[in-house]
């Protein structure tokens, strides 16, 4: 139903930026939340944020809030991540997820996933 492709990983130092983005093939892209993960080694694969159907909401780990912005263009059928004032800590394989609810936050939660882009933040 959705297949979805990240890209715009790379490396960075920290305190810089970067900017993730997700494309997703199907006609369907406006029904599904949108949520991205990370998962850093020897770590589970954790939740960094989701947003709403059309934008409208977002919700976002407590160690990314004020640095990581979340948003979609459902015309263009992309969700993007911006990464600001990154940090070591935030280096990991950065998956984009959908799901057809709200306030998931959990990596068994989402139906449709990524291949995954990887972060390193260098210090």
């Amino acid at each position: 139903q959705v297949q979805l492709v990240e890209s715009g990983g790379g490396l960075v130092q920290a305190g810089g930026s970067l900017r993730l983005s997700c494309a997703a093939s199907g006609r369907t892209f406006s029904r599904y939340v949108m949520g991205w993960f990370r998962q850093a080694p020897g770590k589970e694969r954790d939740f960094v944020g989701a947003i709403s159907w059309r934008g409208g909401s977002l919700y976002y780990v407590d160690s990314v809030k004020g640095r990581f912005t979340i948003s979609r263009d459902n015309a263009k059928n992309t969700v993007s991540l911006q990464m600001n004032s990154l940090k070591p800590e935030d280096t990991a394989v950065y998956y984009c997820a959908a799901n057809s609810f709200w306030y998931k936050t959990s990596w068994n939660e989402y139906e449709y996933w990524g291949q995954g882009t990887q972060v390193t933040v260098s210090s």
